[in-house]
């Protein structure tokens, strides 16, 4: 199941406008921060939420966004081993690096994820976020 896609942006007030013209009829409610733009669609309490999520953001290294830099797909672990042992099975067959498996500390405490490229170059992100999985603070 795909969790969110990101797409990146030079101009974050002009992606606003644009998705904003057509997200929230979708459904999307938006959090707007200095990391960019998060859309996602309404969470009920008690239900789990429906993805998946997109993101809007400038691009991580700073270089232009382009059709290919700053988007990005993020596939959910079952867990922090199987983001790590994912994450060396996706090198040995022909990704390369971008980011190894961990916590960062702009994100949630349970946040564990890794960072490749395809061999085309396409960014995708492997993750999870057990909360029964010590946290990055634990």
């Amino acid at each position: 199941m795909i969790s969110y896609v990101t797409v990146g942006a030079d101009d974050i007030a002009r992606a606003k406008r644009f998705y904003s013209a057509f997200l929230p009829a979708l459904g999307y409610g938006l959090k707007e921060g200095p990391e960019g733009l998060s859309y996602a669609l309404p969470v009920e309490p008690g239900q789990s939420p429906v993805l998946p999520d997109f993101y809007v953001k400038p691009t991580f290294d700073g270089a232009p966004a382009t059709a290919g830099n700053g988007a990005m797909t993020a596939f959910e672990a079952r867990s922090q081993a199987q983001v790590r042992d994912l994450h060396a099975a996706a090198l040995a067959a022909g990704g390369s690096d971008e980011g190894q498996p961990g916590f960062r500390p702009s994100y949630g405490p349970h946040f564990y994820v890794s960072y490749l490229r395809d061999p085309q170059g396409n960014k995708i992100a492997l993750f999870s976020s057990d909360l029964n999985e010590p946290g990055r603070d634990g």
